[in-house]
């Protein structure tokens, strides 16, 4: 579907790999219709360039690495860590002009990010919360979808649980998602959903949590509290607790916690990497619980995967068809409103600075 203006903000961090996956390799990735090479230093640094050569456009990529300097794997050319040519094969001088784009990059919460925009406002405080991942009191795993949608149809998905009761109805799904009220507060660049469920009889994946940990077969108090960072990091505080326990006053100690953690970010239009991990504060050494919850959330996710990309191919066949919204869809809509005023303020800002140069 083609759009008329940007559908995601540049100046951002996006994910582009879990750190485990860059090493002194030269790696190809894509995000925000950009094309760049990743690598690791010898030193350990995470390096982004972009991907195509300054002389003919081939992918450096396609090259090899010679230290820290990226070799063309076409002509020649070597790059620096800054992407600046450093030498050219059959020629003593160097064209000035002979560089490639550096990005900015950063490490943080076993994720690497990319700073597609202006490297001058490449502020590591940016980068989304997602502390859980590597907090020893969480334990947890997860797993990389290369989504084909357009990034925003899963913060939509993300935004409004109550499709759990009609996707997901074998494990994480029951009637009381749908028809419990939620609150919604908004900020400037983070919007809130919270939902309460109690006194009701726990789904099957919580039900088999809490009796697992507690022991514990009755009714329960749940919870699904969900925290968007814009412009595409979604943080969702969940789990069940012993009924009348306190858990909604925030005595969660009678219950099970997890975090189900997403970031998602736009490789294309209509394509996306959608990172996600699933952490919880119970059973932390046993691994035998990490490896089974991770098979389970990746079946929830793959559910969620085939739904979203044939919502994709329904768009892409209807593309004047305009969205309907129900009152479910308030956290979707506030986040996409987040999401249209960075864009707008890219806008203005990038305007602005063509009429100065005119």
């Amino acid at each position: 579907m083609s759009q008329s203006k940007p559908l995601f903000p540049l100046n951002a961090w996006y994910a582009v790999a879990w750190d485990h996956e860059i090493k002194h390799v030269l790696s190809p990735r894509k995000l925000c219709n950009l094309d760049v090479v990743v690598y690791r230093t010898t030193s350990g640094a995470v390096v982004a360039l972009e991907d195509a050569c300054w002389h003919r456009l081939v992918p450096l990529s396609m090259g090899k690495l010679r230290g820290d300097d990226v070799v063309c794997g076409y002509h020649g050319l070597v790059y620096n860590t800054q992407g600046r040519c450093v030498h050219m094969p059959s020629q003593d001088t160097i064209n000035p002009s002979a560089c490639v784009r550096s990005f900015p990059v950063a490490e943080k919460h076993r994720y690497v990010w990319i700073w597609p925009g202006d490297p001058a406002k490449a502020d590591t405080r940016l980068i989304p919360d997602l502390h859980w991942s590597h907090d020893p009191a969480w334990a947890g795993d997860g797993r990389t979808i290369h989504a084909k949608c357009d990034y925003r149809l899963v913060l939509d998905n993300l935004m409004d649980l109550t499709h759990e009761t009609f996707v997901h109805g074998s494990s994480i799904g029951q009637d009381e998602v749908a028809e419990a009220p939620f609150d919604v507060v908004h900020g400037d660049r983070s919007v809130v959903v919270s939902r309460w469920m109690r006194n009701i009889d726990p789904p099957p994946f919580w039900a088999s949590q809490i009796a697992r940990h507690l022991d514990y077969r009755g009714k329960v108090d749940r919870w699904q509290i969900i925290r968007f960072e814009a412009p595409s990091t979604i943080a969702i505080d969940v789990g069940v607790a012993i009924t009348g326990t306190g858990a909604p006053e925030g005595d969660r100690s009678q219950g099970v916690n997890g975090y189900v953690l997403n970031t998602i970010t736009p490789e294309t239009d209509t394509t996306c990497h959608y990172f996600w991990a699933f952490m919880r504060n119970y059973a932390l050494h046993d691994q035998s619980l990490t490896t089974l919850t991770r098979a389970g959330v990746t079946g929830v996710f793959g559910e969620d995967e085939a739904v979203l990309e044939a919502q994709q191919r329904a768009i892409d066949a209807h593309p004047d068809h305009t969205f309907y919204n129900l009152n479910v869809d308030a956290g979707g809509m506030w986040a996409r409103r987040v999401i249209d005023r960075l864009i707008a303020q890219e806008q203005r800002a990038q305007d602005l600075s063509l009429r100065m140069v005119g």
